[in-house]
């Protein structure tokens, strides 16, 4: 008994054509343009604001509440869940961001020397969080925004470079930010 595959069906020249088509992919061009720094900063690899102990009290208070809630309801595991996140989002208000470089180049956007081709971002706009200036790139990964510090004083050089590549428009808020806001507007030191 003989099994066939997707491929046994397609004829010989096709098969050969897919394979040259692969190795030519792999082999570098001599027609491919060098990648090309537009426009290059320095700054945090994230949003960052210091927490005061009211906020923290008021923190624990609720996660206690919440805590105990489901602890009846569910178990310990919802419990533990709750505490771990709790215990990420205290590091990280607590530990200051490295400064990293960002630059946008010919290709893509590197952050860190980590590129993010033009193909994976549809649109960008910025936008405010604590004290520190955003750059938000809508893209084609999990969380489905890539957000960016940037310093205030290049915002205007930045959307010039940007405006080439990615059209330039604010995202409707989705179901998730407007949660985010309402529960943010509600804890003491959110703002």
């Amino acid at each position: 008994m003989k099994f066939t595959t997707s491929m046994d069906k397609v004829p010989d020249e096709k098969k050969e054509a897919v394979k040259k088509k692969a190795q030519d992919a792999n082999q570098p061009s001599e027609v491919q343009k060098p990648e090309k720094t537009l426009f290059s900063w320095i700054a945090p690899a994230r949003p960052f604001k210091r927490r005061d102990r009211d906020f923290w009290v008021t923190v624990v208070v609720i996660t206690a509440i919440v805590g105990l809630i489901l602890f009846f309801a569910e178990g310990y595991m919802p419990v533990i869940l709750i505490i771990s996140v709790i215990f990420l989002y205290y590091i990280l208000s607590t530990v200051e961001p490295d400064k990293i470089d960002y630059k946008i180049t010919t290709k893509g956007i590197k952050m860190a020397d980590k590129l993010n081709g033009w193909n994976n971002f549809y649109r960008f706009w910025f936008t405010k969080r604590f004290s520190d200036q955003l750059l938000v790139l809508e893209a084609n990964t999990l969380g489905g925004r890539l957000e960016l510090v940037v310093n205030a004083s290049d915002r205007d050089k930045i959307k010039g470079v940007l405006s080439k590549y990615l059209l330039h428009e604010e995202a409707p808020p989705s179901l998730i930010d407007k949660t985010t806001n309402w529960f943010s507007k509600k804890l003491p030191g959110m703002s």
